[in-house]
């Protein structure tokens, strides 16, 4: 199998906001050049498999194929032991329309509800899996695949996830994903385990640059604000979005396109004109706006 040297360019075969900027978090410190297929205009292919890794491979293949570079893919989901093992692969289908995981983390919890499987002596058991797929131009490809077991909680809990992390509790911790600062959740996520892997076996003798934190002055995280715009579904994620968009203002406000009120709200409604109707979780739309305020002209 091919290694990815230091300045590589590498596509990250997705065009989930959220999942990119996940990724890319994880990737950065290598030293690799990642570009997402969504910004390389890529169609998004579709996933008919019914295993992790097969829809995997089917998004890496057209992605290395699309662009012509090596691309990463990753497919995730959440097992539920008593649903035997649903929603699993179909767990973004799961929140559909609109991806809508509020109104999956209920149909969730409404199924184990039929099954008589809530119980506070003994709650349902499940994990996060994520399955990595690095594949390269002319086909050849690799697996790398990560878990963390835990169990569920209801109602959900946390602002600060996306997906179904408010209502998992990973093993030996009281807190679900959704409270979990990132830093707590990236310790122990099941992308985080996958990656562990794709780094032991693909890159080749690269090591991590320091971070150097981020505050007053630094650069602006618009891509991490645009990410969790996109991808919360509840509004204890709004809260926490609307509280993280306030920490932006105060740090970085120089470089907000609109930061007093007066231009803010000319944004916000340059924003709301310029779009259509949506089937999207109404507390997303609502983030979006106000992160349209700050930076449209």
């Amino acid at each position: 199998m091919q290694r990815l040297r230091k300045g590589t360019r590498l596509v990250v075969a997705s065009h989930n906001k959220g999942k990119v900027w996940e990724i890319n978090q994880l990737l950065a410190p290598y030293g690799l050049e990642a570009v997402s297929a969504g910004e390389l205009g890529l169609a998004e292919p579709e996933e008919t498999e019914t295993t992790f890794r097969g829809n995997a491979l089917i998004k890496a293949r057209a992605a290395a194929e699309g662009a012509r570079l090596p691309a990463l893919a990753d497919d995730s989901g959440l097992e539920v032991e008593a649903l035997d093992g649903a929603p699993g692969v179909y767990s973004a289908n799961w929140a559909e329309p609109g991806r809508d995981f509020g109104m999956a983390m209920s149909r969730v919890h409404d199924a184990l509800e039929r099954k008589g499987a809530w119980s506070s002596e003994t709650p349902p058991k499940a994990n996060f899996i994520s399955v990595l797929c690095l594949a390269w131009p002319g086909g050849e490809y690799a697996f790398y695949e990560g878990r963390v077991h835990g169990h569920l909680v209801w109602p959900p809990r946390g602002g600060k996830g996306f997906g179904y992390d408010p209502m998992f509790v990973p093993d030996g911790a009281a807190q679900t994903f959704g409270e979990m600062e990132p830093a707590g959740k990236y310790a122990t996520s099941h992308r985080t385990r996958a990656f562990a892997a794709f780094k032991r076996d693909a890159l080749e003798g690269i090591e991590p640059a320091v971070s150097v934190s981020t505050g007053a002055g630094a650069e602006r995280d618009l891509a991490g604000l645009t990410a969790a715009a996109h991808g919360l579904s509840t509004k204890d994620e709004l809260v926490t979005f609307v509280a993280g968009l306030r920490r932006d203002l105060a740090e970085h406000g120089s470089q907000w396109e609109n930061s007093d009120l007066p231009r803010f709200l000319t944004g916000l409604e340059a924003w709301l004109a310029a779009t259509g109707p949506t089937d999207e979780p109404r507390w997303r739309t609502l983030a979006k706006a106000l992160l349209g305020g700050s930076t449209h002209k």
